[in-house]
């Protein structure tokens, strides 16, 4: 078996890569490296192409190379979406049909694509279900509901194999934390590493179901092993509820140092509380268990702490050897 990853040089994607090479499945990467980065790939033995799912005749070659496509390229970030929701659309809704098309002419491919739970949006209901309405808070959120919809028409229309999960709060090892628009987990871990102020927006008793990278990536290689597909999106989490608050104490506890914590507003498009109900998954993929938060929490500190490491001997290396003033 040999599957195309969109977005494989990313945080997801280049775990992912890693577990489908551990299973001796060939994987094919498509990046356009705004967010991915040639080191997550270093070490495994992956074809790289530079490019965008923007671009349809690119995708079509690809495609045809693979049996089976696993759909993770995307404008992330509900701040992002609202400061420019075209571009968010163009990415995630124009560029997951672009997917599913090339899938198509090309004698239809397994598709499996990553969604999210942000489409649940202002739906209160706990936990969450498939079969709950949908109700985006912002166009992130409507963008990756429409890249969904997308997915199940074509299985529909064209019987193409797709599968939609939405993805809940994934974290773990790659997940970037220097920019902007950095997810809570590596920004808080980060900042807490470096001694520097955590921004909370909010007083910080949202909750979430956060999801280790690792049972995600083991979660799709079961998918694609199985060929899988589903007629409904999948909730790829498994109902643990979690408040940013007790994230935040389990990190003090873990660094040693009391954490300089700062409250702001709540932003704009930000649901108040995640929990998925895992019982399709459940019974889709009754063999895959999740990784303890803890023990998630732990091999996520650490490689951050390798990393800050490696980023100080690299400034270190790079100011050279300092000369010894004459007495």
């Amino acid at each position: 078996m040999r599957v195309l990853i969109t977005g494989g040089a990313g945080f997801i994607g280049a775990n992912l890569t890693r577990e489908l090479t551990e299973r001796s499945i060939g994987v094919s990467i498509l990046d356009d490296l705004s967010t991915g980065r040639p080191s997550n790939l270093h070490g495994l033995d992956a074809e790289f192409t530079l490019g965008t799912i923007l671009d349809i005749d690119q995708l079509t070659t690809l495609a045809a190379g693979v049996d089976a496509i696993v759909h993770l390229a995307a404008r992330s970030s509900v701040p992002r979406s609202i400061n420019d929701p075209l571009a968010s659309h163009h990415a995630n809704a124009t560029g997951t049909l672009n997917v599913l098309e090339a899938a198509r002419r090309v004698g239809g491919r397994h598709v499996i694509m990553a969604s999210s739970s942000s489409v649940y949006g202002a739906n209160a209901e706990l936990p969450k279900r498939e079969s709950a309405a949908t109700r985006p808070m912002s166009p992130y959120a409507a963008s990756k509901l429409a890249a969904e919809a997308y997915a199940l028409a074509y299985g529909t229309s064209f019987g193409l194999p797709t599968l939609a999960f939405r993805f809940f709060n994934v974290f773990g090892p790659l997940q970037p934390a220097g920019h902007v628009y950095a997810a809570v987990i590596p920004a808080f871990v980060d900042a807490a590493l470096r001694g520097r102020p955590i921004t909370v927006h909010g007083d910080g008793t949202q909750s979430r179901d956060f999801t280790h990278v690792s049972t995600v990536c083991r979660t799709i290689a079961s998918a694609l092993e199985n060929r899988a597909s589903s007629p409904d999106p999948v909730n790829l989490a498994f109902g643990s509820r979690i408040t940013l608050n007790e994230v935040l104490s389990m990190i003090a506890d873990r660094v040693n140092e009391p954490l300089i914590v700062t409250n702001t507003e709540n932003r704009a498009g930000d649901v108040p509380h995640s929990q998925a109900d895992p019982s399709l998954l459940h019974s889709l993929f009754g063999d895959v268990e999740p990784k303890a938060f803890a023990e998630g929490l732990d091999e996520t500190i650490e490689w951050m702490r390798s990393e800050i490491a490696q980023e100080s001997a690299t400034i270190d290396l790079s100011n050279g050897p300092q000369s010894k003033q004459a007495a």
